[in-house]
């Protein structure tokens, strides 16, 4: 019995393979995997390519199918076009697996690090939160892409910035912190000397990837010479991951929250190394609202593609050993008691 997972990220994605122990014995890396930037038939390729990859890794012929495969990927939330994919897998690549689960790249972060259900907020390229309760219902805030939300992910960091700077060169809303430094960042990472000459990266040239590179830089400029619009730029990021937790309260099941009454949140995506720089909108945002739950917020020790594969073992109830402890860490909890809301609980 062999059982893959795919993490399909909007940039990156990644595969594994797991042996009848668990433990993996195949690894594979690609590029994104969201349908809607490449097309069902471009993820599919990607995904066998990956496959046949990581085949090789675990001695396995190409031939051989997979006992069943989680594809959780960035884009998948509907059931329309998450069954064109497994049919398009089906017809033009037999080999890859017997069996199939596609679904959005949240579902596979809560399924590494708790087979009840929970919570996670991607906040990497883009941004999304998911509730994911011990029946199964799921519900969610944000996920819309770039167009209409992302908030507190990397594009929309670097576009607050961008934005930011351009109301204050016009005059049409002044910033009450310096923007020198951020244009600075801004005309280095795009190459460019003059608002102008930024117009064609925004629409002729638009990379969301390549945009939202500068959101590092921005983070690095926060944190190595504490400049002052940076590091509002990210709390105010905070606020806004915070907000989507606070979206779905109403939603949380009582039996999701554990024997402590917390509520295990994974946090997913390259802008929680920010976390530093997150942390004070977050609380701050989280006490506004008064949030009634006690919070872990988790980080992954692996990749979520092994969430993938449990959830795909599960669906078809394939006996697949794991230790949830294995894969995360939990660095930081807030508590709702008075007195101590928001103490860290870093490990």
């Amino acid at each position: 019995m062999y059982i893959g997972g795919v993490e399909g990220g909007a940039t990156h994605s990644t595969l594994v393979i797991c042996d009848a122990t668990g433990a993996v014995v195949g690894r594979a890396k690609g590029p994104s995997t969201n349908h809607w930037a490449v097309g069902i038939a471009g993820v599919a390729e990607r995904i066998a390519a990956m496959v046949r990859t990581a085949k090789q890794e675990a001695q396995l012929p190409d031939d051989q199918q997979l006992t069943a495969i989680g594809l959780c990927l960035s884009g998948a939330e509907a059931d329309d076009t998450n069954r064109e994919l497994e049919e398009y897998l089906r017809t033009h690549y037999p080999t890859v697996a017997e069996r199939y689960v596609v679904c959005s790249d949240t579902i596979g972060s809560i399924q590494a690090v708790s087979r009840f259900g929970g919570m996670v907020i991607i906040a990497g390229t883009g941004s999304n939160t998911l509730l994911r309760n011990p029946d199964g219902s799921t519900h969610g805030c944000g996920g819309w892409g770039h167009m209409i939300g992302d908030e507190g992910g990397a594009w929309w960091i670097s576009r607050n910035a961008i934005k930011t700077v351009f109301d204050h060169l016009d005059n049409l809303l002044p910033s009450r912190l310096a923007i020198d430094r951020v244009w600075e960042l801004i005309q280095e990472h795009f190459g460019v000397r003059t608002q102008h000459d930024l117009l064609d990266h925004c629409y002729g040239r638009f990379c969301k990837t390549t945009y939202a590179g500068l959101c590092a830089k921005l983070a690095r400029c926060a944190i190595e010479e504490t400049d002052p619009l940076c590091r509002v730029l990210f709390e105010d990021a905070g606020r806004l991951l915070a907000r989507s937790v606070c979206a779905l309260q109403q939603r949380i099941s009582p039996e999701l929250l554990d024997h402590g009454g917390e509520l295990g949140v994974a946090c997913v995506g390259s802008v929680w190394l920010s976390w530093e720089l997150l942390r004070p909108g977050f609380v701050r945002e989280l006490h506004d609202r008064r949030f009634p739950y006690d919070l872990r917020l988790l980080r992954l020790k692996t990749t979520m593609a092994l969430g993938a594969a449990y959830l795909a073992a599960d669906t078809y109830e394939l006996p697949l050993p794991r230790n949830y402890s294995d894969n995360y860490d939990v660095f930081y909890t807030h508590r709702v008691l008075a007195g101590t809301n928001g103490a860290n609980g870093s490990k």
